[in-house]
């Protein structure tokens, strides 16, 4: 009986001490003092058993100890196996902030400092723009007409877009430019997400190009000059980034710049010879000034330093001669400007560099570092904006749409993608609104960009999926009225730019989260090149802490002992306990499959890709809490709020079981998955009733529809494009008086009290009218009702050679 709990003690101890990472002293207690009792009190195996782990915790956790005999064997094994990081790899690791997605990998998250991130809102002005402007231009723009008709913007929305300073969201007022926060910015583009060519072009100039980069690294010269005119839309701006051989890989760009001296204008001047082919150029065919990056040579040494100088940003007008520019790609479903760009012996002077000479070579660190912040915005932004758009015209299809004698939205089958779309929405709407605020803040948010920019463009994918399955023939029939097809066929684009999705899920999330946002690795690597044995000795054994830490943490937690303690109500509350404990297992999980892979790690990407998962749900899933947490509730949003966090919870330990199942090292993943997983997977996908309840909910005029479909263009004013959000809300709101109606005239008819020739509704409406069973008020409200819903419900159709862009080749198969 002592034995057992002398067992019992030593355990708990330790598993209290690694939980709190306490350090080596408490666990050498620990074991010490289980011991000296053991050996008194009639247990001296077990006694001297323990003391032996005392002693043996005291060579290898002592600093004073360990430092003598065991860091310097580790270190140099360490600096062996340790994967080597290139230049480009350092510059994208340095770039950028960490901010949760460190805590997340901590595996024990502070949720107070999530919390710190308070929200102060839109101003004024920006509520103002957002409620009138983007209106304004969403009202004026037809997928149909833009996409087919005239394959770009009305000529009278771009010089709104011009006038109204959709291009400068990001240019400080002092430079003629709105001024933007962050939010600002996403809601905009938000609202703009009606229409997918409309929203490229105002989020690109607002991304990632040269006003970003000259606000950055600009100078004083260059954004006197340009960013007044980019902000006016005087100038329109494009970035020449990929090309034929450089997409995802963006450092390897073979197009170079090379410092010269040339004769211009009479006078000898020192600049660059260019020569460059650029493809995917979003703005390119219209732009009026270039940024373009390259590799820069100085083989004459002209500038004294290097013959490599390394990636370089410049800025070139677009008559600068030698360059060709202007001829277009055809994105697939959009029309949104995109072509290439050619420079054969293109000469610049030095001062077009983007900062001046002084920023040669300094072009990869200003990209990355641009890019961790408007990746975080406008794909993102897009999409959430894609999936209110889509979520309002499914609920309102799928309400006014009667098959069987009901509406298709009491199927089941059609809730199921229905409650999909709408937590799909809800995620992304508090993903993009909560990681804005953090960039607000001051955050550079490298990793998280990378999250929000493959898995809410993956949302995208999934819910326009189900919206056009939900819409059936009315959505794949092409046409004016058809306002999801067009769309659906350009997600893709969202998919491929601004970082493939597969690399950006297999390489990026994990592979720069686990060097940038490990709270030792980083340490780690810089003691290693810098050869300091003691700041190894500090970084590598707070590390082992960690991982005893959260081995204790998962495997508790997992035993539904010692819960994360949160700010969040009884509601939110499990799901923050539960990303607190799947965040234990997953940086034990990280620390395991860093030790066991080492360097080989870097090409063993489907491993990789299952850790970004992990880490991807978990911070969608505490964006969602802190969006409960800081906004007014809602009817029924408990409902969605316990779908998404199910849905993203399951989605979590399914990646962490197929990690398991395909570590290399089979016994470890056994052993990861007792630990992490001790009484098995906790969650399934979310359960029926909540999918009936949230279908129920946004496909009727309710208080939760209504604050999912917020920031959409939803008003149909005077000379604006027809906008069918618009007429779904408004027949949703007359759906409860219609419904009754239906009821009654459907049983009248089943009974035989009205014709049996009277087979539309129309005609039963009109007969139900004769037969007294409905008033004259109630007839002449469902024939306007019944008109409306026929219209909402028609597609186009058109002259047989219609489609034909060369009439000649029309066969005319019943010429008579």
């Amino acid at each position: 009986m002592l034995q057992l709990l002398l067992v019992i003690v030593a355990v708990v101890g330790l598993l209290m001490v690694m939980r709190r990472e306490a350090g080596a002293l408490p666990a050498l207690g620990v074991l010490a003092a289980t011991g000296i009792v053991g050996v008194l009190f009639g247990a001296p195996l077990l006694g001297i058993l323990l003391l032996i782990g005392a002693v043996a915790v005291a060579a290898c956790g002592l600093p004073a100890l360990r430092s003598k005999w065991l860091t310097p064997r580790i270190f140099a094994t360490f600096k062996k196996v340790a994967p080597r990081v290139s230049d480009t790899e350092r510059t994208a690791l340095e770039a950028g902030s960490v901010g949760w997605d460190g805590e997340l990998f901590s595996g024990k998250p502070n949720w107070d400092a999530l919390m710190a991130y308070g929200d102060d809102g839109l101003s004024d002005e920006e509520r103002a723009f957002i409620d009138h402007q983007c209106n304004v231009a969403s009202g004026m723009t037809n997928a149909w007409d833009i996409t087919r008709e005239r394959a770009d913007l009305p000529p009278e929305l771009w010089e709104y877009l011009k006038k109204e300073g959709f291009f400068g969201m990001i240019i400080p007022k002092q430079y003629g430019g709105l001024g933007f926060s962050a939010k600002a910015q996403s809601a905009v583009l938000q609202k703009l997400a009606v229409n997918e060519t409309l929203m490229v072009t105002v989020g690109v100039p607002n991304s990632l190009g040269p006003g970003e980069l000259l606000l950055k690294y600009g100078t004083q010269q260059q954004k006197d000059h340009y960013l007044p005119r980019l902000a006016d839309g005087r100038e329109i701006p494009c970035f020449g980034l990929t090309g034929p051989r450089a997409g995802s890989d963006a450092t390897s760009i073979p197009d170079t710049g090379v410092v010269c001296k040339q004769v211009v204008n009479g006078e000898e001047v020192l600049g660059l010879r260019l020569n460059f082919e650029k493809r995917w150029i979003t703005l390119a065919p219209i732009a009026t000034v270039v940024g373009l990056a390259f590799r820069m040579f100085d083989p004459d040494g002209l500038l004294g330093g290097e013959n490599d100088l390394g990636i370089t940003c410049a800025l070139i007008p677009r008559d600068t001669d030698g360059m060709e520019i202007g001829r277009r790609h055809h994105p697939i479903g959009s029309p949104f400007m995109n072509g290439p760009i050619v420079g054969k012996d293109v000469f610049v002077p030095l001062d077009t560099i983007i900062g001046g000479p002084d920023m040669a070579g300094q072009g990869w660190r200003m990209l990355v570092e641009c890019l961790s912040v408007g990746r975080c915005i406008t794909l993102p932004s897009g999409a959430t904006g894609t999936s209110r758009y889509a979520l309002g015209w499914s609920g309102g299809f799928a309400r006014i749409r009667r098959q069987f004698n009901l509406p298709v939205a009491e199927m089941e089958g059609v809730q199921e993608p229905l409650a999909r779309i709408a937590a799909l929405s809800y995620i992304s709407q508090a993903a993009v609104i909560q990681t804005a605020n953090m960039i607000d803040k001051g955050d550079k948010p490298a990793v998280p960009s990378a999250i929000l920019k493959s898995q809410l463009t993956e949302f995208q994918r999934d819910l326009l999926s189900h919206a056009m399955d939900i819409h059936g023939g009315k959505a794949v029939t092409l046409g004016p009225r058809n306002y999801i097809g067009i769309g659906y066929s350009a997600n893709p684009v969202a998919i491929t730019v601004e970082g493939a999705n597969i690399m950006t899920r297999n390489l990026m999330i994990f592979g720069q989260g686990a060097i940038r946002c490990h709270p030792y690795v980083l340490d780690e690597l810089a003691a290693k090149d810098a050869d300091d044995l003691k700041a190894f000795d500090k970084a590598f054994f707070g590390h082992a802490g960690l991982i005893f830490g959260n081995t204790a943490r998962a495997f508790t937690q997992g035993l539904g002992l010692g819960k994360a303690a949160t700010p969040f109500d009884e509601v939110a509350a499990p799901y923050a306990q539960e990303v607190a404990r799947i965040s234990a297992g997953f940086g034990l999980c990280a620390d395991a499959a860093m030790a066991s892979l080492g360097s080989a790690l870097k090409s063993r990407e489907m491993v990789s890709a299952r850790l970004g998962d992990v880490l991807s749900n978990l911070y969608l899933t505490s964006m969602v809490l802190k969006q409960w947490h800081a906004s007014d509730k809602v009817e029924s949003e408990a409902a969605l709020l316990h779908y998404s966090c199910r849905l993203l919870l399951h989605r979590a330990e399914q990646a962490l079981i197929e990690l398991f199942d395909n570590l290399p090292n089979k016994g470890l993943g056994k052993l990861l998955s007792w630990l992490v997983m001790p009484l098995g997977r906790r969650w399934t996908t979310p359960h029926d009733d909540l999918t009936r309840e949230i279908a129920q909910q946004v496909s009727r005029h309710s208080a939760l529809r209504s604050k999912l479909l917020g920031n959409t263009w939803d008003q149909q004013e005077e000379g604006q494009q027809d906008n069918p959000l618009a007429r779904y809300n408004a027949l949703l709101v007359d759906y409860d008086r219609a419904e009754a109606l239906y009821r009654t005239v459907n049983k009248a008819y089943a009974k035989g009290e009205l014709p049996v020739e009277a087979l539309h509704p129309e005609q039963r409406f009109a007969a139900a009218r004769e037969a007294e069973l409905i008033s004259e008020e109630d007839a002449r409200f469902m024939a306007e009702y019944e008109a409306e819903v026929l219209d909402m419900l028609t597609v186009d159709d058109f002259a047989f050679d219609a489609f034909a862009q060369q009439q000649e080749k029309v066969v005319w198969h019943n010429a008579a």
